[in-house]
């Protein structure tokens, strides 16, 4: 079995937590790379817990960095295998975190970039209780290879969380198109998504795209109240 998943946390800048919001960093990476927004996110959510897990496998890539599964970018069912396999660490961890600061589901964001944005939409979308929102920045929707299993994909999600995706227009490495095709296939699925490009952005996030990610958190735990 698996150890646990841990990483870095931040307290609320006052009081309780009142919600929790989790970080999903991307291929190559660690826990450390993402917790740092949730510093610059306390102007818009003062009373949110934030926790960075470190990605359970040690990265093949890059030997001191992190990955959520592995990619070699020679199977196409790679990805749709890695985040199923993944999946059921990753929803402890979420139960496990809930527990320990004694919030609803409701209370819970997930935000993801790259390879973690692939886990925050297929955890998410899988929670028997909806989450409050799911940011993915530079990310994709995976879906099954076969197109003959859509209609089985469709019968996993669960929940149908509010979505914020944000990617840079000059991302090589995940080109912008995957967002349109993410919100496309969000939307088939009822799925209410908003989305912003980030103009002359590579693979990386940008303040602009911060910005929108921490008000679209707030608005979303607002209404979740």
């Amino acid at each position: 079995m698996a150890a646990a998943l841990d990483g870095p946390r931040l307290n609320p800048r006052s009081g309780s937590p009142r919600q929790l919001v989790v970080f999903l960093h991307g291929y190559g990476a660690d826990g450390n790379d993402l917790i740092d927004i949730g510093r610059a996110w306390q102007q818009y959510l003062p009373q949110a817990a934030f926790v960075s897990p470190h990605a359970p496998e040690p990265c093949g890539q890059a030997p001191v960095g992190r990955q959520w599964f592995a990619l070699t970018f020679r199977d196409p069912n790679e990805r749709w295998v890695g985040v199923n396999k993944a999946a059921p660490l990753l929803q402890r961890f979420l139960d496990a975190e809930l527990a320990r600061h004694q919030l609803p589901p409701s209370a819970l964001a997930l935000v993801g970039f790259s390879q973690g944005t692939m886990m925050a939409l297929h955890v998410g979308l899988r929670r028997a209780e909806a989450v409050a929102a799911i940011v993915g920045y530079s990310g994709l929707l995976v879906t099954p290879p076969d197109d003959d299993a859509i209609e089985a994909f469709a019968a996993e999600i669960k929940s149908r969380p509010p979505v914020l995706l944000a990617h840079g227009d000059h991302d090589e490495l995940i080109p912008p198109q995957a967002l349109f095709q993410a919100t496309q296939g969000l939307a088939a699925l009822d799925i209410p998504a908003e989305w912003h490009i980030s103009a002359g952005i590579g693979h990386g996030i940008d303040a602009e795209g911060l910005r929108h990610g921490g008000e679209f958190l707030a608005r979303r735990f607002a209404t979740a109240r």
